[in-house]
């Protein structure tokens, strides 16, 4: 399996307009692979404008946000680049696409690591954080998940929420439980699990 670090990728179209969407980006050699699913903006900002930022952040929120309608996080230019990064970011990498291995669904944009700066220190590991984390990462995948495996992932993940989670964590865990549960119930409306 391929190393995949989970960021928040920032990219701009050729007028400029910001995009921020959370993908997790898979090593490759000496650099990364950035591979959105057909259709996304980020697919098609990465053909008008071929940089993009890796920003890495432990702010869970912005994932969270991204997935649940909230996707205006304040941003910073980066010198030289018309891409810029997040304001929260501890650190980002300046990515630019090198070749495109376009398979149809899901093209693999190879990017060569152009620049790398560190913005604020990392002050440790939180459960709630990586538990928010992996719930987006859930959410992300409702469409394709029976309820009984949602719920028992939530299940275990909600430990950690209930053990460690600070005002930022329960505000992200908020929004995207907020998404499970419009997911469920129009399951529920459908009789989509009643079907199988």
């Amino acid at each position: 399996m391929p190393y995949i670090r989970e960021s928040i990728i920032t990219t701009v179209n050729k007028a400029g307009t910001v995009h921020i969407a959370p993908i997790g980006i898979i090593a490759e050699k000496d650099g990364w692979v950035i591979a959105p699913f057909r259709p996304s903006v980020t697919l098609d900002n990465l053909a008008e404008v071929p940089f993009a930022i890796a920003n890495y952040t432990d702010d869970v929120r912005i994932f969270a946000g991204c997935l649940t309608g909230r996707k205006h996080w304040p941003t910073v230019g980066v010198d030289g680049f018309a891409v810029p990064r997040l304001a929260a970011a501890l650190a980002h990498s300046v990515l630019e696409v090198e070749s495109v291995d376009d398979d149809g669904m899901r093209p693999r944009h190879f990017c060569r690591v152009v620049r790398e700066e560190t913005h604020a220190p990392f002050t440790g590991f939180n459960r709630a954080k990586a538990a928010v984390l992996e719930l987006a990462i859930l959410v992300s995948r409702l469409g394709m998940l029976p309820r009984d495996k949602i719920e028992a992932e939530i299940a275990y993940l909600s430990i950690a929420i209930e053990k460690t989670a600070g005002e930022g964590e329960k505000e992200a865990w908020g929004w995207l439980m907020q998404r499970v549960g419009e997911h469920l119930a129009a399951k529920d409306a459908s009789g989509e699990d009643a079907r199988g």
